[in-house]
This record gives structure tokens, sequence and C-alpha cells, in this order.
């Protein structure tokens, strides 16, 4: 595999990654070819929804941490070779990429790739598909064109948006950069779905959906109140200039028109590269807030409904230089557990291998004291007790070099860059780092119990179930580690010659399921 443009674009070894108004007819979605249509026996009415907690968007709350406290005897062996197949209750093909789910809701899977059911294998378009829950049969997808633009729609990626449910509607954004609802329900006898309404950032509010390796839209929407949440993917081109400084990067959106309510072109100038993160919220102290994670490097929380700032955290050291290397931006989606917020300091994979790395625990309680309305530490003294960071929102921080630097052939850095979210579960923060290390902290004082060498260059992120977290690797396995201060692998388990996990697992209702890029399993306990 060569490597295209486009941040989500990868040969082995090296990385290179980039990643409505109704849709016209040049730009929108193009019909379900009739071959795959499902059968007319398979109907809407023969999806069943499952009783229990729906997983409806990334992290399965907006609070985005990656721990399921319901499902029990979660699988933790299994084998997808043919002809040895174990615990594997059914297997659905994708694409050749899948950056976008699953999520699962009243009986259906939503999931993101990059070619559609019936198409030719090199007819690259961004497409969502809808499976059926029990069986994992095809129901219907939405296929998006590609734009002429390689820059910020790279050739071979699809939809990288994890899509968000809500009631009878569907909400992602398309790899056009559109923000788009549909109808859940779509019509499982053309397989066609059904936009309801869509909003081109591109056309309606300029943004340029960039990056100096090639861009790509990705961001998971979040849905608070009446308001769809989207960080907008604006950046920088080829040549590392910024076309659209003025473009928002964070807006907020009507759910039930589509109209954009407000919207802020925080970071600015500021943008280092691009913006690939997702938003989280919360409500604290009565009043949601919607946290962003800029291009800048900085955390930007805003009122919920009218986007009004209320803080803001640098994860950055003040002496760190883009240009030089030291200074990272936001890739990881920031996560909030018991008033405290998770996040970690990356790049786009292809410049984040190497480079040292900052984890942060912030109160988001904490009210500013000066006007700028910042909550960050002063300068680079990262001790919460020190006196000159009283009026900070710092809880700890893990990151930095290992100083002095060992003698012998020791990691340097006490923590690579991530792109990876946070699992924070019974007071155990649980991360991986992009150069292959899974570390479980202590969630108060950021102590470090454990970390675990994968041997592998690590996108996904850790996920918490039945007392194990499982984390898969771009080296085709995934592991699973007990959810404990002590460090136990429980197994290591291979999938397929060609099959990167590079997106977080997801349990749902008894069965786990793993997106291989190509393939999603199923895999239920016996």
């Amino acid at each position: 595999m060569t490597c295209q443009s486009g941040w989500w674009t990868k040969p082995r070894l090296v990385w290179c990654i980039p990643l409505l108004v109704v849709i016209s007819a040049c730009s929108g979605p193009v019909a379900a070819p009739p071959s795959v249509a499902a059968d007319k026996k398979d109907a809407d009415v023969a999806v069943e929804p499952v009783a229990g907690k729906v997983f409806s968007l990334f992290g399965g709350t907006i609070e985005r941490n990656l721990v399921n406290e319901t499902d029990k005897k979660i699988a933790d062996t299994w084998n997808v070779k043919k002809g040895k197949e174990k615990n594997i209750k059914w297997k659905a093909p994708l694409g050749t990429k899948s950056y976008g789910g699953p999520v699962i809701a009243g009986g259906r899977i939503f999931i993101g790739t990059n070619r559609a059911r019936g198409a030719k294998e090199d007819d690259m378009k961004g497409v969502v598909l809808c499976l059926r829950e029990s069986d994992g049969k095809f129901l219907w997808q939405i296929v998006h064109d590609k734009l002429e633009d390689q820059g910020i729609d790279a050739p071979e990626e699809g939809l990288a948006s994890t899509p968000a449910v809500e009631d009878d509607r569907l909400y992602y954004v398309s790899n056009r950069c559109e923000l788009v609802c549909a109808d859940v329900k779509g019509d499982t006898e053309s397989g066609k779905g059904k936009i309801i309404w869509s909003l081109d950032m591109i056309k309606e509010l300029k943004v340029y959906p960039g990056g100096m390796g090639g861009g790509l839209a990705n961001c998971s929407p979040l849905i608070v109140d009446d308001l769809v949440f989207v960080c907008t993917s604006n950046g920088r081109d080829g040549m590392s200039k910024l076309p659209e400084p003025k473009a928002p990067s964070f807006i907020a959106v009507n759910k039930k028109t589509g109209k954009p309510a407000w919207q802020s072109n925080l970071p600015g100038e500021d943008i280092m590269d691009g913006q690939w993160g997702n938003p989280c919220a919360t409500e604290v102290g009565g009043t949601k807030q919607v946290i962003f994670p800029g291009g800048d490097g900085r955390l930007y929380a805003f009122e919920a409904k009218t986007g009004d700032l209320l803080w803001k955290f640098d994860c950055n050291p003040k002496d760190s230089s883009f240009k030089k290397g030291t200074r990272n931006y936001l890739v990881s989606t920031p996560v909030v557990h018991g008033g405290k917020l998770y996040v970690g300091v990356g790049r786009e994979p292809s410049a984040a291998v190497g480079g040292v790395g900052h984890l942060w625990c912030i109160d988001i309680g904490k009210k500013p004291a000066n006007k700028e309305k910042d909550l960050s530490p002063v300068k680079d003294d990262f001790d919460p007790k020190d006196p000159v960071n009283k009026d900070s929102g710092l809880v700890w921080h893990f990151g930095g070099k290992v100083t002095p630097k060992p003698e012998d052939d020791s990691r340097e850095v006490v923590v690579a860059r991530t792109i990876s979210t946070f699992a924070v579960h019974d007071g155990l923060a649980y991360i991986a780092d992009i150069d292959g290390f899974m570390y479980c902290l202590d969630a108060a004082t950021g102590k470090k119990y454990w970390d675990h060498d994968l041997s592998s260059t690590i996108w996904s992120s850790p996920y918490y179930v039945d007392g194990k977290v499982y984390l898969g690797t771009e080296g085709r396995e995934v592991f699973v580690m007990a959810a404990s201060k002590e460090k136990k692998e429980l197994a290591k388990i291979k999938m397929g010659d060609s099959e990167d996990i590079l997106v977080p697992l997801l349990a749902a209702h008894g069965v786990l399921y793993v997106n291989t890029g190509s393939t999603l399993y199923a895999i239920e306990a016996k």
C-alpha cells in the first residue's frame, strides 16, 4: 500500500494520516445497487430492539468515557481463522477501511466505511452502513461521492465519523465535511438510507477540512438537548497555510432543522495542523458545558446553549514549539469522569510516533480567576500543590522526558504522544500511546501502576467491560488485560492477516464487536 495524501492512509511501518441543505445530485448520496437491497421478508418490522442499554455514540455517553458497566460474560477468547472459528456469532464485510464506529441502537448497527455494498473494489466512497444487530444482515446504506480535492478528502478514505443516534435520527459527518441527519429506519426494501437534512460546512461555513499531510472531516457528533455539536476539522493545507482562519472550528447546530445556532473560530490562526478530535460534554454546578479539543493544543469549554467561553486549558508546556516538534495538539477525545477531565496530546500518526507526550487530569469545576478564563498551570510548574497553581484546574500531569536521561536502552519519554481516548473506572485510568504502550494510572493522582509493551503502533483506545480492558493494535492483535492495579495479561488474540484494529472495541447486549477495517466481527461467549 502506498502513502496517499490524507492522514488516514498508511503504509506499513510509516504512517501517513490526514484522519447539508439537502445534498445535490453531484455531491450527495447515491442509491444502493439493486443487487444489495434487503429482501422484503427482512423489512424493518424484522428489526427488533434488544432490551438493555443503548450504545448510540462514541464513548456511550456525552462524557465519552470508554467504559461499559452493564454487560457481563463478555468473551475474552475467540478465533477468526477459517475452519477454526470460535465464539464468532457473525461477521460482516466492510470496505477496506473503517474508522466510524460501530454504534448500536434500536436493533441496528451503524458504521462508516469506504466502499458501498455491491460496488467495485476500487470504487471508493464515503459510506454509512446499517446492519441488523441480531445477525449482521445488511439493511441499508447512504453513499457519498468523493470530493475532487484530495487534500481535504483523501482518495482511499471513506466516512471516518462515528455516528450518533438519538430516537429515530442518525447524525454523522460525511467525507465531504457535511453534517448529516438521517432516518435510522431507512428503506430496507431498496437498501437506501433517507437523509432528513444536511449542512455543507465547506459551502455554508467556509470550512477547510485540512491538515498538512492531507485532510479528512471525521468528527463524531455530540447531542446535548436540542443541539448537535461538531468539530469542523478546519485546518491547514499541504503548504502549511491556513486557508480559512476565520471559519469556525466548532459549531452548535439545531438538531431538528440543521441550522447553526452558534459557532466559534477558536483557535483561529493558532491552528497548528488539522483538527480531528471529538467534543465531550457534562454538567457542572447546574451549567451544561461542552468541551472542544482545539488544534492549538488547548481545551475550550463553552456554555452549551449560548456558546459563551467558560474556561480554557493549555495541554502543552509553555516553552514548547510546534516547529521544533515539542508542541502538540489534541486528537484524543477528552473524557469526563467524576467531575474531572482526562486527555492526552498527540499529532496525526505519521508525525506522532516517537514524540514526547503529556497526559492531563483537570478539575473542570474550578472557576477561572483571571479575565482570560485560563485554568492552565503557571509557567511549566506541573505540581498541583504548588501555591503558584492555586487558581489552576490542574489535578495531575503525567509525561515529559525521563530525567536524568537513561544510560541503558530504556525509553527516554515518560509517555509518548497519543491519539487514544481514556477509559476511567474504579479509580483507575487506562490509556495507550501511539508508540505501543498501554498504561494504568491512578485516576486521582496520576501515579503509574503499570505499563505494558504491546509491540505495535496503537491508534485504538482501551475499552473497559466486565472487569477487563480490551485494546486492539495496528499489529492485528487484541490484548485483554485484567482491570486491576496489578498487571495481568489475560489474552492476546490474533485477528486476520490484513486486519488492523484502529478503533476501540465495543460491547453491547452480551456481544463484543471488533472493527478491523475490512470486517466487523460480532463475538459472543458460548
